[in-house]
């Protein structure tokens, strides 16, 4: 016994201490720490003039010398090795600092260990199936959404923003749909959000309710199809696209060699990778019932040189060994708890028929209305 209490005494102070080194890490409490200091601090001043558009014509014609020069005497300062929270409060402004010391692709998220709990999902409809012979794995991801509060909350939300058409045009507002969207898979547990958005179908119904999880019609789908090439510069400009993206590559890596696929050997880390880019410029979303046909909607049509690059890009979702077995995971039915260590690093359709007869281009709000009624979603 007394052996046990120490053991969990060490436990206690060991978390506390990660918890410390991991502060210490954070961008924002070391951009204040930088601010605060009298020889760190001019190096960072010179380093935002760098880094913004015109910063070459503020520090003149030596800009070049004197930025190599902030960012060498920055790589030994508490700036170094610092990273960001997905989904924390100030993310972009977090972002904002660790970009601008590393000026190449890299990994902006703190690594977190978590429990992805299959056995608990699957407890909470379980009184409500006795005696069924079907079983809809994406029926009981919303169900067990819906009785669990900050799920069926913040699903409530995303879904009544991306279905509310605006006085002005009548369509969706996206920015607010997508806002939405990214505040429901960066706060709700993967326990939930992963049952919802990979659940495995055998039928058309089920799959096309799969495919509407993110109200594609607001989200996900426009009028035609941008360049991928030009989609992927917007997300670039953006801090927080620019850092899902990069932990979307790196954790979703495919690999030939390795076991699994995966570069990084963990598939729950590729699927939260994933969800982080839901509600980005590159949301990528269901093209058909397929469980592992996915992209984000744009094409590569007209690249002109950039061609290879932009198939590249597609490649990581419509050609890719490691996202295709991160979906697969859920495909079996019955799955023990099992841990993964994943990381928190960032319009109308064509006419289109769904299986049930309805166009979601001309009734968006009956046809969501219709497929959330059994959960009750719209009703409080």
């Amino acid at each position: 016994l007394i052996f046990l209490l120490i053991c969990c005494a060490l436990v206690v102070s060991l978390t506390a201490l990660l918890e410390v080194i991991l502060a210490g890490r954070d961008c924002l409490v070391a951009g204040d720490s930088c601010s605060s200091d009298e020889t760190c601090s001019p190096r960072l001043r010179t380093l935002r003039q760098c880094v913004a558009g015109n910063g070459s014509v503020k520090l003149g014609p030596g800009a070049r010398s004197q930025c190599a020069n902030a960012v060498s005497a920055l790589l030994s300062s508490p700036l170094h090795g610092c990273q960001c929270k997905r989904g924390m409060k100030k993310e972009k402004n977090c972002l904002s600092i660790y970009w601008r010391l590393n000026l190449v692709e890299s990994y902006p998220y703190e690594t977190v260990h978590k429990d992805y709990d299959y056995v608990r999902l699957a407890s909470i409809t379980a009184d409500s199936d006795v005696g069924m012979t079907t079983v809809n794995r994406c029926l009981d991801a919303a169900k067990a959404c819906n009785v669990d509060d900050l799920c069926q909350k913040l699903r409530t939300e995303y879904v009544s923003a991306c279905i509310k058409p605006t006085a002005k045009s009548g369509l969706c507002n996206r920015l607010k749909c997508n806002k939405a969207l990214r505040r429901f898979f960066d706060r709700v547990p993967a326990d939930y959000t992963h049952e919802l958005l990979f659940c495995p179908c055998t039928d058309t119904a089920c799959a096309e309710r799969r495919r509407q999880t993110i109200v594609p019609s607001c989200s996900y789908e426009s009028v035609e199809k941008p360049n991928c090439i030009t989609q992927m510069r917007i997300c670039k400009a953006d801090y927080v696209c620019r850092s899902r993206l990069a932990q979307f590559q790196y954790d979703c890596e495919p690999s030939e060699t390795s076991a699994n696929g995966c570069m990084q050997g963990n598939y729950g880390a590729c699927l939260l990778a994933y969800t982080g880019l839901l509600g980005s410029t590159i949301t990528p979303n269901y093209v058909d019932n397929s469980t592992s046909s996915v992209a984000p909607w744009c094409s590569c049509l007209a690249s002109g040189s950039r061609r290879e690059d932009c198939d590249n890009f597609l490649g990581y979702f419509n050609d890719n060994i490691c996202l295709r077995e991160s979906h697969s995971i859920n495909e079996t039915p019955t799955i023990s708890k099992c841990t993964v260590k994943y990381s928190f690093s960032s319009a109308p359709r064509t006419q289109t028929a769904s299986s049930d007869g309805i166009d979601k281009q001309i009734v968006p709000l009956i046809y969501y209305m219709t497929v959330y009624s059994d959960l009750d979603l719209l009703s409080h």
